[in-house]
């Protein structure tokens, strides 16, 4: 677990398995080497043992220099943040923090709240506007506030309006603002809709299975942020699975097929 404080008042939590960190040896050897294609072949050779399926643009394992980790999929570091964001969308200034996996369904729902309250301001406004129209509304500054009122609140909703429904339509593809901009790289190359596994469960990845708790502010979202299915409905066809070697946990065995790798994270992503 890695914890890091801003101004005191922010506290970000992201979670690194042990089995992305560089083991001791491992990191020795990786920044003791010199040579930048031995050093993509030491990442390689690591990343064979997890699940990872994404690329950077020259083709190498995404490895942190700064956080010190191999990258999880749709991980990205955040300068701002000073750390790894797990399915980082976006820095939102909006909210002084980083849009990730942890809290993307409550950036959602900070959208779709402030969308009604908007409403609600405009609405209950709008008849002193109407009098102060046909000039029935008394004089005073308070009739420059409800001009004011008024139209900062319908300012507001039309441009959440437009960031919500931008939002709804990445929801819908599964990608983030990051991948809407640049497509993540497989290993046969960029794909835009490589974690789009249809509208259902696109949905159900953000907002969980149960749809009663979808507009309430608890987490609900599946998964654990370091492992995402793909397109694929077989992730043991995926060509990009081919070549991607096996995951041992606990000393498993090394005849475990690149399949039986992407079964037991799928099994860990239906159960968390």
């Amino acid at each position: 677990i890695r914890i890091r404080t801003w101004e005191q008042k922010h506290v970000w939590v992201t979670f690194y398995p042990e089995f992305f960190h560089l083991s001791y040896s491992d990191k020795e050897r990786y920044e003791l080497e010199e040579r930048p294609d031995v050093q993509k072949q030491i990442l390689a050779d690591i990343a064979k043992k997890l699940p990872i399926f994404t690329r950077a643009q020259s083709g190498a394992i995404r490895f942190c220099d700064r956080c010190q980790v191999i990258k999880p999929d749709r991980c990205h570091h955040c300068s701002v943040c000073e750390t790894c964001i797990l399915k980082m969308d976006h820095h939102c200034p909006w909210v002084n923090n980083c849009v990730g996996f942890s809290n993307y369904k409550f950036f959602l729902l900070f959208l779709s709240y402030s969308m009604i309250y908007c409403v609600f301001v405009a609405s209950t406004v709008f008849q002193y506007f109407l009098k102060f129209w046909v000039g029935d509304l008394p004089n005073g500054p308070a009739k420059f506030h409800v001009l004011f009122l008024l139209f900062v609140a319908l300012m507001f909703f039309v441009s959440l309006m437009f960031l919500f429904g931008y939002h709804c339509w990445l929801v819908a593809k599964n990608r983030s603002t990051l991948e809407a901009f640049s497509a993540p790289v497989f290993q046969n190359g960029p794909d835009r809709n490589g974690f789009n596994v249809g509208l259902s469960r696109n949905l159900q990845q953000v907002f969980g299975e149960d749809r009663k708790l979808w507009f309430i502010p608890v987490f609900t979202s599946q998964g654990d942020g370091h492992y995402f299915p793909l397109r694929t409905l077989r992730e043991s066809e995926n060509p990009l699975l081919a070549s991607e070697g096996k995951w041992m946990e606990d000393g498993g065995s090394d005849e475990e097929s690149a399949g039986e790798v992407a079964s037991k994270w799928k099994c860990i992503f239906k159960c968390s």
